[in-house]
């Protein structure tokens, strides 16, 4: 039988008997003769025959999956969340199976349909970048499929969600420059389908007020979040007649974007324009001048995640979480 997995109908083949009688003798059921028992049960060791979870799921219409869909895998934001959801997940004898959606609504789709195939008992999804439609969430909703969703998320009156502090926090970016020095402070955006782009829109609108500054639309662009997309979002702001003194991504790709095109421009960070990201990947530390940035507690952002993910499983009612930030103040926005 090679390497694979031994199952109760091959015990049964060899000894002869049928999968009913194989499945009762190893549960000990009285109906069974204790000399079956014994002669299935020496038989289940000498093949190394251990219960397949999956199909023991399906008889009892649980399978102890969760589904998760993130924008991608490489990220350390979405590693570090998965991992927090992976020890709740543990905890409740559950675990996950987990999809990318390469940042495309055609394969965030394809991959919440190949889930439900694999019979996981409920999702949990960040949403691309380029969802602009809620007709899968819809679905989901309307089948009373158990879903969670975090940081980007959506119809929030029907769904649970774990969401950061992002006006707050993008608020904070804008008074953070503003107490360096900086006035004529830009803020480069993501997809406006995106409930992260317009809560950080919002905190940075406030913040320009909260410091009394003129607001200024010219200074405010758009970025499908990738890297060569901030570089040219950059390059416009940097041919206005009165350029930004500080720019604040809404990620840290973005950020990342952002400062390459401004040492292309031959300036300074952050001594002619300071620069702020947000999520606070590794590579924050990296990069030089060290990227100042807004830090997630990730891990236990998953944790928060998986939480409500089992309280919807048992049928509780839709909450949403905010978690807290913290900016952290590196070189990039520190100009002497």
């Amino acid at each position: 039988m090679g390497n694979r997995h031994i199952s109760l109908k091959d015990l049964a083949r060899e000894l002869n008997i049928s999968i009913s009688t194989v499945s009762r003798a190893l549960k000990d059921h009285p109906d069974i003769s204790q000399a079956m028992k014994e002669k299935v049960k020496k038989l289940a060791t000498e093949r190394n025959y251990t219960p397949n979870p999956l199909a023991m799921g399906l008889l009892k219409q649980e399978t102890r999956m969760i589904g998760i869909v993130v924008p991608d895998l490489v990220t350390h934001f979405y590693a570090s969340i998965i991992s927090g959801i992976e020890s709740v997940a543990k905890e409740n004898g559950y675990f996950a199976v987990i999809a990318s959606s390469n940042e495309s609504i055609i394969k965030e789709k394809e991959s919440i349909e190949n889930l439900l195939k694999a019979r996981v008992e409920g999702l949990i999804v960040c949403m691309s970048r380029e969802t602009n439609t809620t007709d899968h969430f819809e679905m989901l909703v309307s089948r009373d499929i158990p879903l969670v969703m975090f940081d980007r998320v959506c119809l929030s009156d029907k769904i649970s969600a774990v969401i950061a502090d992002n006006a707050n926090a993008s608020q904070k970016i804008v008074e953070h420059f503003y107490s360096k020095g900086y006035r004529r402070i830009a803020y480069v955006s993501g997809p406006e389908n995106l409930s992260i782009s317009k809560e950080r829109m919002n905190g940075y609108r406030a913040g320009i007020k909260a410091c009394g500054l003129t607001p200024d639309e010219n200074l405010v662009e758009n970025c499908d979040l990738t890297f060569e997309s901030a570089k040219t979002a950059m390059n416009r702001l940097l041919q206005l007649p009165d350029p930004p003194d500080a720019v604040y991504g809404i990620n840290d790709t973005v950020a990342f974007g952002l400062m390459k095109a401004i040492k292309e421009a031959g300036l300074k960070i952050p001594d002619d324009i300071g620069v702020v990201g947000f999520t606070d990947e590794f590579h924050s530390v990296v990069v030089s001048p060290a990227l100042t940035s807004v830090t997630h507690p990730t891990f236990k952002m998953g944790q928060q995640i998986a939480q409500l993910f089992f309280k919807r499983l048992t049928g509780s009612q839709t909450e949403t979480r905010i978690v807290k930030t913290q900016l952290i103040e590196r070189e990039s926005s520190n100009k002497s």
